[in-house]
């Protein structure tokens, strides 16, 4: 991972804390975490039926589809509580159907798609983030349907600290708290009532990203676990699990990306993934090969060559969906798109004409400096 990943600690031996938390693995007693999972779950379950025993927040895709196999494997009644994309895809919508038949109940809350381009089109603008609508609703949503329903329980996946690199890997080892949803869950410096008076958004639009307060959640005494603290957490093995309970992936290679198994559910994905490569040039062709590198499926040389053909290229289309048709519920023109790309772009990290402009080859993909040191 660059060091130039927000909130990735690179210690004396030049080694990212994403790596250390792989290592720690090693010494983890995995049979003793499975009995305190059980037990756990034993006590949140509701002997009588007369109520779900967990929330499961689920988009579809492949890790949301494993929780909810291992949850049934384990004997307990699920809520599924799905925040829509904010851009649906075919094959997202095909994998929550099959997630649906796997036989659990399922609610799916879909905020107010005109407010929400408003969100995506202020979040682009301003912090170069259009999914941020999207990063906070699938933390708030699940929470506010536990509150809601009276589900105190709600099943995570992976601690995303853990998996990248980031300050809360190992403070919030376990438990998801409103602490970490606050830091962590996709706000990304941009708070819920800066939104009000922009675009005509009023507070009354902006429930669905907005969390319960403490004493709501205190009266259901809401708790949040992460799966991948009990259980070894692995996206391919993830994938291969979820694809043996119908799972759909895509047909190749997804844009930006290096397989062909995540990030199916939203056209939007290519481009935030685009603007991290613009901010800290790295995509998330960079954040796959650091995972399978880490567990000794490529060698650093091979996830170096994937990266460097894969990472970064301008997103003009995204799941087949063209960047023309992407933009327009967000009243913005490619063109427009371009200069807000380059307005975030970051200028000490890829190279610029004696003009200072930004160097791109024909099809608008820019040009790094060297910093790499196989």
């Amino acid at each position: 991972m660059p060091d130039t990943k927000p909130d990735l600690h690179l210690d004396e031996e030049g080694v990212c804390n994403a790596c250390r938390s792989y290592e720690n693995r090693k010494v983890v007693d995995w049979d003793r975490r499975h009995e305190e999972l059980v037990k756990l779950l034993d006590k949140y379950r509701r002997p009588d039926g007369d109520n779900w025993d967990c929330i499961v927040p689920v988009s579809g895709g492949k890790d949301s589809t494993y929780q909810v196999v291992r949850m049934l494997q384990y004997g307990l009644n699920p809520l599924c509580v799905t925040s829509t994309t904010c851009d649906l895809s075919d094959l997202g919508r095909k994998n929550i159907e099959n997630l649906k038949h796997l036989g659990v109940d399922y609610i799916e809350v879909s905020p107010n798609p005109l407010v929400r381009a408003k969100l995506n089109r202020v979040g682009l603008l301003q912090v170069g983030d259009i999914s941020w609508p999207e990063h906070v609703g699938i933390f708030t949503i699940p929470v506010r349907a536990a509150v809601q329903f009276n589900v105190p329980l709600i099943v995570w996946g992976e601690n995303s600290q853990n998996e990248y690199g980031g300050p809360a890997a190992a403070a919030e080892g376990n438990i998801l708290t409103r602490r970490w949803l606050e830091e962590f869950g996709g706000l990304l410096g941009m708070r819920v009532s800066d939104l009000i008076g922009q675009e005509g958004i009023e507070g009354k639009h902006l429930i669905n990203y907005s969390y319960p307060s403490d004493e709501e959640l205190a009266r259901v005494g809401v708790t949040g676990l992460f799966l991948g603290h009990y259980i070894p957490w692995d996206g391919l093995a993830n994938t291969l699990i979820a694809t043996a309970n119908g799972f759909h992936s895509y047909d190749k290679v997804v844009e930006g990306s290096m397989v062909n198994y995540e990030n199916l559910d939203n056209y939007q994905t290519g481009i935030h993934d685009y603007f991290k490569y613009l901010k800290f040039g790295f995509g998330r062709a960079t954040d796959l090969a650091c995972l399978h590198i880490r567990r000794g499926r490529l060698t650093r040389q091979d996830g170096l060559d994937a990266v460097r053909r894969l990472d970064g290229l301008f997103p003009w289309e995204y799941l087949g969906k063209s960047l023309e048709e992407i933009l327009r519920p967000l009243d913005i023109t490619v063109d427009e798109f371009i200069r807000v790309c380059d307005k975030f772009t970051n200028k000490k990290i890829f190279k610029r004409d004696v003009s200072g402009a930004l160097v791109k080859d024909r099809d608008g993909n820019l040009s790094k400096l060297n910093f790499d040191n196989p």
